[in-house]
């Protein structure tokens, strides 16, 4: 009998994957296995790498379906999300995101599905990639920000977001969700994801300055 496994992955341990298990069972996803990576980068290591990211490969098996938030939780760059999600293919397992739900069909019906299949993927991982190094240059300016100014007095007040939050507002944000409907998925107040998305460099700079309490 296929199975519906969902692997999940958060950049820091003190985080968890409940939000993004959430976001998958609203979209009607019903989840029969649950695989976690925690305090894991995403950027730096790979998916065979990672302690559970490595199980996925011998847990699925022909016509099971890996359910994620979105593919960069398979990879972190272009090549490596590519590799490992045709490996999966080739296993007969099929690829399903909650963001956009999108579908990688393990056995398209004919040449022509798998051909959009394949072309799709391309792109997906390549924007995949570029949202990844501009969050990662957004985080840098952000931290460069902070040393400059580097002044603990005028702080303000305490962000009510997460480095994590950051990132997940940015790629649903470029991925095409609304920011109302980004709001409600992360749980954040819609004027603090529309100030988020207008300008993610301040917010990590904001994040920076409160990083030690």
């Amino acid at each position: 009998m296929s199975r519906t496994v969902f692997y999940g992955r958060t950049s820091t341990a003190s985080q968890s994957i409940q939000h993004q298990l959430e976001q998958a069972k609203q979209a009607g996803f019903i989840i029969d296995d649950v695989v976690e990576d925690a305090g894991v980068s995403g950027v730096q290591i790979p998916l065979a790498e990672r302690d559970n990211g490595k199980r996925l490969f011998d847990l699925l098996r022909d016509g099971d379906v890996l359910v994620c938030r979105w593919i960069d939780r398979l990879g972190r760059n272009y090549d490596d999300i590519q590799k490992n999600i045709r490996l999966f293919l080739d296993k007969g397992v099929t690829i399903k995101t909650v963001i956009n739900g999108m579908i990688f069909d393990a056995k398209p019906p004919d040449a022509m599905s798998k051909a959009v299949r394949d072309a799709m993927l391309s792109f997906m991982s390549a924007m995949a990639e570029a949202q990844a190094i501009a969050m990662k240059e957004a985080q840098a300016a952000g931290i460069a920000h902070a040393k400059a100014t580097n002044d603990k007095t005028y702080r303000g007040r305490k962000p009510s977001y997460t480095e994590e939050q950051v990132h997940q507002i940015m790629e649903m944000f470029d991925s095409g969700t609304g920011v109302n409907q980004i709001a409600r998925d992360i749980g954040l107040n819609k004027f603090a994801v529309s100030r988020i998305t207008r300008n993610p460099t301040e917010a990590l700079a904001k994040l920076d300055k409160w990083k030690n309490d």
